[in-house]
């Protein structure tokens, strides 16, 4: 039968830990606890009441978990060391399965959570802030490594280098996040295939989120807002392939979507409004679907580097589209291009937005339209909604 094991102030939560039996319940009281590097071996447990401290003085790795079916819950943890060599977080999850990290304050942390070699460990209601100033000084709020079945749910994270990181994670659900304020993403994934995210809100990140070098990877109904900067995306997408983006909101991002090297890749029911540039899609995609979004007030619609288009556009609402319906079937009966020749001459040459909204660049626009030569002739939407699409 399972025993409660209660730690005051002034007591060792290491020693407890050696004590209990597999199971077991440890209850820390409310104080602040200064202990080097707490382990964890063994299935139990650990329950802060009224949110104790646990101070990493700047020095060490909080608590690192090495057994599985560990609950780690009600604690604030400040204070983990910083390494220009190894990656000490507040709690580490270290070749185990089944572990939840719930409900804590992770406070001016070099890393939050390091999951490393982890499988089915739940991460969630955490807040994890950080006053991180650089890339090269600043961890990961969530920092997930060669791990698989992951739930990172519910958590608000702000002041790390970035929000979310993963690096070869596979079939994890990340959803109801808030990462806001990270130095350089939101969410990052590197080489992580069949992940799933929904629900969730990047704002405010020197860029929102970077999906690199995986396929098979769900976006669903998150926001992208105010990523703004010289290098800033809603979403950067590059060299990935066989992925669903739908229901997204994208609003005032310098490029909501960045596609470089990627394939097969459905983009629908997106709206996108205020942005620089909504689409800015790389002549090295191909066999991308970009249907029924609504395009509004964004500077540039689409953006491209080359003259061959391999992908479609279909269904979408463009609100500089000037067509007409005569059948009234809310659908334009002209197709519309939005690619237009200023989008091609910025994309060559960035100086030239200094000529942005001058009379020079309308009339260029404008003949652009009526007889089209340069802009590339395939890359056009043939069934314009007439009307903003209810999405």
């Amino acid at each position: 039968m399972a025993a409660t094991i209660t730690v005051y102030p002034g007591q060792l939560i290491q020693a407890a830990i050696n004590k209990a039996a597999a199971g077991d319940l440890i209850r820390v009281m409310p104080g602040t606890y200064r202990e080097k590097g707490i382990t964890i071996d063994k299935p139990l447990i650990l329950l802060g009441i009224n949110y104790p401290v646990l101070d990493g003085e700047k020095k060490y790795e909080i608590l690192t978990v090495k057994a599985d079916n560990v609950i780690i819950e009600g604690f604030t943890l400040m204070n983990s060391g910083y390494s220009s060599m190894n990656d000490l977080a507040a709690v580490r999850v270290l070749n185990v399965s089944n572990v939840s990290i719930r409900k804590n304050k992770l406070v001016n942390n070099f890393f939050g959570i390091y999951c490393q070699h982890a499988s089915y460990t739940l991460v969630s209601e955490n807040e994890i802030s950080s006053n991180g100033i650089s890339e090269l000084e600043s961890g990961n709020g969530i920092h997930g490594w060669k791990s698989d079945h992951l739930i990172i749910a519910d958590n608000n994270i702000s002041g790390h280098r970035d929000g979310i990181y993963f690096e070869f994670v596979t079939e994890t659900n990340i959803s109801g996040n808030k990462s806001q304020n990270n130095i350089r993403y939101g969410l990052h994934f590197m080489f992580s295939h069949n992940n799933i995210y929904v629900h969730n809100i990047f704002g405010n990140n020197g860029a929102g989120v970077a999906v690199m070098y995986s396929r098979h990877v769900t976006m669903l109904q998150n926001e992208f807002r105010d990523n703004w900067g010289p290098a800033a995306y809603g979403i950067l997408m590059k060299d990935i392939s066989d992925s669903h983006a739908e229901g997204n909101l994208f609003s005032r991002n310098t490029a909501a979507v960045y596609m470089e090297g990627s394939s097969r890749i459905r983009i629908r029911k997106n709206i996108f409004t205020g942005n620089g540039y909504a689409i800015q899609l790389q002549a090295s995609c191909d066999n991308n679907n970009i249907d029924l979004n609504n395009f509004t007030a964004n500077s540039f619609d689409i953006a491209t580097n080359g003259s061959l288009v391999l992908n479609s556009f279909s269904g979408n609402y463009w609100d500089k589209y000037e067509g007409y319906d005569l059948n009234r079937n809310g659908t334009g009966d002209v197709p519309y291009r939005p690619l237009s020749i200023f989008a091609m001459i910025v994309e060559r040459n960035s100086s030239a937005m200094m000529l942005f909204r001058s009379p020079i660049v309308s009339i260029i626009e404008k003949a652009e339209k009526i007889i089209p030569g340069i802009t590339p002739e395939n890359l056009r939407d043939d069934s314009p909604s007439m009307k903003p699409l209810p999405l």
